[in-house]
């Protein structure tokens, strides 16, 4: 079981990119960074289809958080929405993280999604 501090390690200045997100917005090409301060998240996204989004939350368990997102699209679409992820990590010690996700505002619906820590730590 992860803790804050623990959460800290895992996601602070580190980058991600979509492992699987079939309903969503962000995919190839879509790099999530990420940056913690105690229980407080925030993040910046961009690539693919987006082009510039930012992300604030907070760590709400052991191996938990929330987070609000709002992106701009290549389109010219403003979209916001919300998601509950959890931390863990893949066979090789790689952060992952899985978000049930949802839109608040630009679209309708939701969904889950998976992301993995790029390759460069």
């Amino acid at each position: 079981m992860q803790t804050p501090s623990q959460i800290h390690q895992r996601l602070h200045n580190r980058r991600f990119t979509v492992a699987n997100n079939a309903h969503g917005l962000s995919g190839a090409g879509t790099v999530f960074h990420y940056l913690v301060e105690g229980d407080v998240i925030s993040g910046t996204y961009q690539g693919g289809r987006i082009r510039l989004g930012t992300q604030v939350g907070r760590v709400t368990g052991p191996d938990t958080i929330e987070l609000l997102f709002q992106c701009l699209t290549l389109e010219g679409e403003l979209l916001c929405g919300w998601s509950r992820g959890t931390v863990g990590t893949d066979q090789a010690g790689w952060t992952t993280l899985a978000f049930e996700w949802g839109w608040l505002s630009g679209a309708t619906g939701g969904g889950e999604s998976s992301y993995i820590e790029c390759a460069s730590r």
